[in-house]
């Protein structure tokens, strides 16, 4: 006898109030990589999705929850991506790999930018457990891989892992692949290639 239980069907207003909550921060997404938190407001979002301000604090009660939402969804893509990752490459490779994802992400204008320092902000994206959850379950991963390119011999031992880690994650918002798009002189993927390159290999010569 199959005791198996169907999932719940879900009612055509919650479909309806899932994709108006999707293009909410789809739109915050953008707008956050455009022109980050700071210049971001409320009714800039809630006019591009096309609903009333009020309507919108229903589904999210401040700026802050936006933000700490795009965020959310961000850490799910880049989950789904570390676990798209061949098993049988080296930890370097899975970094390096990683990395490139994330960097074309962002010339993409994919990627949300924060502030550094917002303790509003920081509260939020503290109070949220999917975020926190999403960031530890990342950070774990590629610690792993870190300390792993360490063993090998790849990345230099003596550095503290999660100084690599924090170095990694900064090439997200790296200003650098910015200013060499608006140079005008490099493809997207030479810049992701030359900014790969110093993050890995250094500016010494070899």
């Amino acid at each position: 006898m199959n005791t198996a239980v169907a999932p719940a069907k879900i009612s055509f207003k919650q479909q309806m109030l899932r994709a108006r909550e999707d293009a909410i921060i789809t739109t915050v997404n953008r707008f956050l990589a455009e022109k980050g938190f700071d210049a971001m407001t409320v009714d800039e979002v809630a006019a591009a999705v096309g609903i009333a301000k009020a309507s919108l604090y229903k589904h999210f009660p401040s700026k802050e929850d936006l933000a700490a939402a795009a965020m959310v969804r961000v850490l799910g893509r880049t989950q789904d991506y570390l676990d798209s990752i061949p098993a049988d490459l080296s930890a370097l490779e899975k970094l390096r790999s990683v990395v490139r994802w994330a960097m074309q992400v962002q010339l993409a204008g994919e990627m949300p930018t924060l502030p550094s320092q917002n303790s509003v902000l920081r509260a939020a994206l503290m109070a949220n457990r999917e975020y926190i959850d999403g960031l530890m379950m990342v950070s774990d991963q590629l610690g792993g891989w870190i300390e792993q390119a360490q063993a090998d011999g790849a990345i230099d031992a003596a550095l503290p892992p999660i100084a690599v880690l924090y170095t990694l994650y900064a090439r997200a918002c790296d200003p650098v692949l910015e200013f060499l798009k608006a140079g005008g002189q490099h493809s997207d993927e030479q810049i992701v290639d030359l900014v790969l390159r110093t993050c890995f290999d250094g500016l010494r010569a070899r």
